[in-house]
This record gives structure tokens, sequence and C-alpha cells, in this order.
């Protein structure tokens, strides 16, 4: 195994082009090298055997630090696995669809049949919406998707009025209320909320707008006072974020950065938080164990991928166990944020279309996204010791990503997760 995939990428490219890979995706180069990937002057820059350009090199004066920049000590190692939930690469299963971009003529079209139905094939749009959703149909599409919306029309508009009308009747039961009538639970976690909320995606100005902090600081606040198993733990704040603002474009056009929310009526602001509590939550009910006592969800999928990272790619995976760094240390805040922190936020929801798609295979899927994620820099990564290899990955040069750079890593994921599905022990021990 280790010989065959010594190096993953160059493997990679040969089976995305269409051999031994079951569908078609879009691996457009780019028009001239003015569009490559540029990096920081602190950059440096590679080119595969097919002229992708990527970034490598990172700032080196920064310490170890938690999912909201806060110092952060060594971490323990990953708990043991339970057992993986590994899928066959069926027919029906989602995969890159042969239209490649969301905004083909041809797959937009295909877009609006599937909408256009009495009762929406799940299936098919799902197998659709992997290889990305056009913008204008996004908020409908991640309701269905996420079993929020029902797929049946003529009960929709029933069943969205009602779910707005209960979420308005939890801020008044559970968020409208004196610090009296709240436990002490309750108040410590209305204290923590308070003080992560100026901290959410904090390189994106969009979200220190004070409309758009009151509305996380409700979501939030009534999804820990209703999920009392888990309650509120860092992170899930991050992952509101893209609810927000997929359901406030219905309301609005052009870029967000430029979007007035005072011109939004409170009735419609408040359709779009209850909206994006309703599908955080239908997100979190799939991996609920991520935010659990001790987060045993993070847990297991950290200790999948360095197995996973090990079957891939070796060299890698042995350079990084020599140099004395945990997964945990790096990993943890990838699959607590979804790699959210990870990538432009400009390329976040195109990211969560696969995400939604995957339906219940979604945490698995994760998993070989995050190795793929990972094995972008794998010449990198050997050439960096322990303090260069935690800076280099706290800080990864994505900033100037494109779309072309993200659908090669889901891509590369999803035929990493077809491969290994034809071996049963693949992933399975612990």
């Amino acid at each position: 195994m280790t010989s065959r995939f010594a190096s993953p990428c160059c493997f990679s490219y040969r089976m995305l082009r269409g051999r031994n890979f079951p569908g078609k995706v879009l691996l457009s180069r780019k028009a001239d090298s003015s569009s490559n990937v540029r990096g920081n002057s602190s950059e440096s820059r590679s080119s595969d055997e097919d002229g992708h350009s990527f970034s490598s090199g990172a700032g080196r004066n920064r310490d170890l630090q938690d999912i909201n920049g806060n110092e952060l000590g060594s971490s323990s190692s990953a708990g043991s696995p339970g057992e993986s939930s590994s899928r066959e690469a069926s027919a029906d299963a989602p995969r890159p669809g042969s239209g490649g971009r969301a905004t083909d003529t041809a797959r937009v079209a295909r877009f609006k049949k599937e909408l256009a139905a009495s009762t929406v094939n799940l299936d098919a749009l799902r197998e659709l919406s992997w290889s990305g959703v056009p913008a204008d149909m996004r908020p409908m599409i991640w309701r269905l998707l996420l079993g929020y919306s029902p797929s049946n029309t003529d009960r929709r508009e029933m069943v969205l009025s009602m779910k707005r009308q209960e979420y308005v009747e939890d801020i008044a039961q559970f968020f409208d209320i004196p610090d009296e009538d709240r436990t002490e639970d309750e108040i410590r976690t209305v204290r923590q909320i308070a003080v992560d909320i100026p901290r959410t995606v904090p390189d994106v100005t969009f979200f220190h707008q004070p409309t758009i902090q009151t509305s996380l600081e409700r979501i939030l606040n009534i999804w820990a006072v209703r999920h009392p198993a888990s309650g509120y733990v860092q992170g899930i704040n991050d992952l509101a974020t893209p609810f927000l603002v997929v359901f406030l474009s219905e309301h609005f056009e052009g870029e967000m950065e430029t979007w007035d929310l005072s011109k939004l009526s409170p009735e419609k602001l408040t359709q779009v938080e209850a909206d994006s509590y309703w599908c955080l939550s239908k997100l979190l009910d799939r991996i609920q164990d991520h935010y659990t006592f001790a987060q045993p969800g993070i847990q297991r999928l950290v200790f999948k991928l360095k197995e996973l990272v090990r079957r891939i790619d070796e060299p890698v995976a042995r350079h990084v166990e020599e140099q004395g760094l945990d997964f945990l240390q790096f990993a943890f805040r990838w699959f607590n944020c979804l790699l959210i922190r990870e990538v432009p936020f400009s390329l976040v929801s195109r990211l969560w279309d696969t995400y939604l798609a995957e339906g219940d295979a979604f945490p698995e899927y994760l998993v070989y996204a995050c190795a793929s994620f990972l094995l972008t820099w794998t010449d990198q990564l050997q050439q960096l010791d322990f303090q260069e290899m935690v800076l280099f990955l706290q800080h990864l040069p994505t900033k100037r990503w494109t779309h072309q750079e993200l659908e090669m890593v889901l891509s590369r994921a999803f035929m990493w997760r077809v491969m290994f599905d034809r071996s049963p022990s693949h992933l399975n021990s612990g």
C-alpha cells in the first residue's frame, strides 16, 4: 500500500481524469497564470503535474491556539474510535455530477425539474447537489436536504410556518427572560456565548454587525436550552453562520458585505433566524456526539483521520509522528468547525452543499475530506519540523483559494472513499 500511494496527488489526478472513477468531475485548469493561487510574501508556491498551484509557508511567531485563537496547551491523544459507518459506493450514492459547475444551464434545468415535482426525489436532489447548488436555489435545497422542509410541496408552507412560530415562542420562553428564571448552567451558557460571538468567523466583518450577533445569540442560547445532553460547545457558533448567510440571501442581492440589514423587517429576520436554528439543529443531530462531554465523536474521527492518512500517504504520517505532532492538535478544530475556519468564507456554502448532500454519511465523508485537505500539502509537510508544522497547520495558505482548489479537495476525498469502500476492513479497527 505504501508504495502505491507514496505520491497521492499524482495518483488522484489520474483517477479523477476518468480512469476507474464513477462519474465525472470538473477539474478545469486556470485560464492563465494570473489566476493562479497567490500566497503572501512569506509563502512559496509549488505545482503538481497538471499545473494546479498550491501555496506553502506560514508565519513563525504564533503559539498553539484553540478554535477561537486562545492559547492552548498540548492535547491528549485521541480516544478509541467506534466502528466505522462505511458505505458501499452504490449507484444512488451522492457523487460528483456530470455537469461540474452549479451554474451550468443543463444542471440548473435539472435542479428546476427536481424542485418542481409535487414530491421532491431527495436521492436525486442529493446526487445533483453534491457538485454544488445554484446560489438562488440554495436556501430551498438546504431546507430539503436537511429534512427541515417537507419534500411534499402541499405540506411545505404549513410546516415551515409552524416551525417558525415555534421558534418565536422559544424566544419568549428561553431567551427573553431574566437571569433569575435561568438555572446556573444556563447562566454560564449565556455568558460563554456572549464571549464567543464576537470571535465568530473573526476575519469576516459581516458577523461583527450587532443585528447578526443578536441573531446568533438567540439561536445558540435556544439550541443549548433545548439540547441539555450537550449544551453549548465552543465551535457551534461558527456552524450557525452558513445558515444565516444562505437564508439572508433570499432577501438581498449582491455581495454579503453590501447587505443592509436595516432594510429587513423584524418578521423576515425572525424567519431567517428560525430557519437557521432548525437547520443547525438538523445538522447537529447527525453529529451530536461531537459536542457531548469529552466530544467522543471528534476523538473518534481524529483517530480515523490519522489511520486514513497513514494508509494513503505513509511518509507524511510517519513524519508527523516522528516530529511528535498529535493529529488532535490540528484536526480537532477541523472537525469541530467543519473546516469553516480553514477556507475562505466565500467557499463555505459550496463546501456545505457537499456536506448536506452526503446525508447520514456526512461524518464518514468528513474524515476523507480532512485527509484530502491535509494532503494538499504533502510535500511541504515533510520538510517541516514540529514547530514549523504546528504553525503551518494553524495558518494554512488558503486565503486566496478559489472554487477550483476546493473542488479538488472534495473530489479527491470522494475518490478515496470509493476506493477504500472496497476494502471492508478499512478503518473498522479500534
